[in-house]
């Protein structure tokens, strides 16, 4: 959240500025023992959380030839009930309750196109790509790359645009969103410029919301204006915890990140399954969340960074970043005390100089398929690493010069002060497990390649490394053979020798030597979404019988 120094890899938005995750772990060994586990949730499913049948079901639009009672998606949850079904037609709905008079607060992250404060809603549109929620001017063509389109909010005291949100789900448990797009919701000086949102209370450092799950779900943008004001996330959850499941995500375009999780740290709960997030400065981003997290069978390309979880001791606390389960459980998973799980993801080709970028999350290293930075306690195991030009795989510090927020220390949160790079928080207790490379290090700078770990201080539980085929080789060397085993204290830093500086080279954060060439962006370049995302099979799927849908299928 603010600006960051030395290694610093962003994962979220600064608020006011706007602009700040077969032997399994057999090697991983704690002194005498292995880890303790964790109860996580881990589901292969792509199963929506809390469908029911029972509930009114409130139409929108017309489909099929059946009118619904309601013209805009806004209008029919504001007559929504707990239980009850929004169903929406495809069409473009350009919609506007942060500008039509609803008591929202659009500094604070609870105003939105569409704002939902009623618990256990279920909005659901009747196809993925054919239901818009389009940030654009009412009567633009859908989703408008023209730059006379764009809408950027309301204006605030400062006489700035605050920008807007798509669909914010605002302190409601148990809201779920499925089978429908947005697109242009761009940033200003609000918290604003996300796509779907479900907000426990941005800034709040507490727990407001409880339950959520999304699915067939696209967010985007056509426009890139200015970094300030470009869109900033696609699906995101703040401040609130599970249980959750986020299956079948798209999203592209944005100057964070496709996808972020964060400000949840031990009870996030959440399972992400069947992601595509590509075309932004992070595919996925994280600042402290842990506990019970499982991304899997998910694709993360064409980004700048790939994926990126870390440490921030400003901004959506409380710290650190942690995958360690709670209560001292076990996860069913990786049968140890490791929680956070990213497993069975393809992360290929994220070489991208040229998408949208802001703030810290600019920093991501280019070329980098996935960063780890200021981590604890998180497994990535059985994934393939192919084709990112810089490293497939980076564990690094996540050094924060930021005044902490809400009553947090540095050493209170497991930092360690240190001088210029301000409160560093080491990688620590990571696992990287029977992962294949292939194609990585391709800039060819000295210690590019598969994998590798920089740590700043020596006396903390070392990270492991277990059956991964990595033909470009770790930095430093032959990392499986000298650490082998997660949590034996280490004796002093590991900077990899030329890792460092390259890492600061290509992350901003350091100066560049002749042999530091890192791709520069030449202008950012918008890119349309792929054809044939799948819809939903079966939007009545667990909907009361209404005049579109009877014994759970469309009429």
């Amino acid at each position: 959240m603010g600006a960051g120094r030395g290694i610093s890899v962003r994962s979220k938005p600064t608020r006011k500025a706007l602009h700040r995750p077969a032997a399994i772990l057999a090697a991983c060994i704690i002194g005498g023992g292995v880890l303790s586990a964790c109860s996580s949730s881990s589901s292969s499913s792509s199963t929506t959380a809390a469908a029911s049948s029972s509930g009114k079901v409130l139409l929108v639009g017309t489909y099929k030839g059946h009118s619904g009672q309601y013209a805009t998606i806004q209008s029919a949850v504001n007559a929504a009930k707990p239980g009850d079904w929004i169903l929406v037609a495809p069409g473009d709905y350009h919609e506007a309750a942060d500008s039509s008079g609803l008591p929202v607060n659009p500094t604070h992250g609870d105003s939105g196109g569409v704002l939902i404060s009623t618990a256990d809603v279920h909005l659901r549109g009747m196809d993925r790509s054919g239901v818009v929620v389009d940030g654009t001017k009412a009567g633009a063509p859908s989703c408008s790359a023209n730059p006379a389109d764009q809408t950027y909010g309301a204006l605030g005291s400062d006489g700035k645009t605050v920008g807007r949100n798509g669909v914010v789900v605002w302190k409601a448990n148990g809201v779920s969103i499925d089978n429908l797009t947005t697109c242009n919701f761009l940033a200003g000086t609000g918290d604003s410029g996300n796509g779907i949102w479900w907000n426990g209370g941005a800034d709040s450092a507490t727990i407001g919301l409880h339950g959520y799950s999304g699915s067939y779900l696209t967010a985007t943008s056509t426009f890139f204006g200015t970094e300030n004001t470009a869109a900033q996330y696609g699906v995101f959850a703040s401040d609130a915890a599970g249980p959750a499941v986020l299956d079948q995500t798209y999203a592209s375009n944005f100057n964070d990140s496709g996808i972020y999780v964060g400000a949840c740290k031990q009870v996030c709960e959440v399972t992400i399954n069947h992601a595509w997030m590509e075309y932004s400065a992070l595919g996925y981003s994280g600042t402290n969340s842990g506990g019970a997290i499982v991304i899997e069978n998910s694709q993360f390309d064409n980004n700048k960074d790939g994926f990126d979880t870390n440490t921030q001791i400003a901004g959506d606390p409380p710290a650190p970043q942690d995958g360690a389960c709670p209560n001292g459980g076990t996860s069913p998973i990786t049968h140890t005390h490791s929680c956070w799980v990213f497993m069975h993801n393809n992360v290929h080709d994220n070489n991208n100089p040229n998408v949208p970028q802001s703030g810290t999350a600019s920093q991501g290293p280019v070329g980098t398929g996935m960063t780890l930075s200021g981590g604890r306690n998180d497994t990535v195991m059985d994934n393939t690493f192919s084709n990112n030009g810089a490293w497939g795989f980076l564990m690094i510090p996540y050094p924060d010069s930021s005044t902490p927020e809400y009553n947090q220390s540095c050493t209170g949160t497991g930092g360690v002060e240190s001088g210029a790079f301000g409160c560093v928080y080491d990688p620590m207790n990571n696992a990287l497990l029977n992962n294949h490379f292939s194609g990585n290090g391709t800039f060819k700078n000295p210690s590019n390649g598969d994998y590798g770990q920089i740590t700043l201080n020596g006396g903390q539980p070392s990270n492991c490394y277990s059956g991964n085929v990595a033909p470009a080789g770790s930095t430093p060397a032959d990392l499986q053979t000298t650490q082998p085993k997660c949590g034996v204290t280490t004796a002093g830093a590991v900077t990899g020798g030329a890792l460092l500086g390259q890492v600061l080279c290509d992350t901003g954060n350091g100066p560049c030597g002749a042999d530091m060439v890192y791709p520069k962006p030449t202008g950012v370049q918008m890119h349309p979404l792929p054809a044939g995302l799948p819809t939903m099979p079966n939007p009545c799927k667990g909907v009361p019988d209404n005049a579109w849908c009877a014994g759970g299928k469309t009429v």
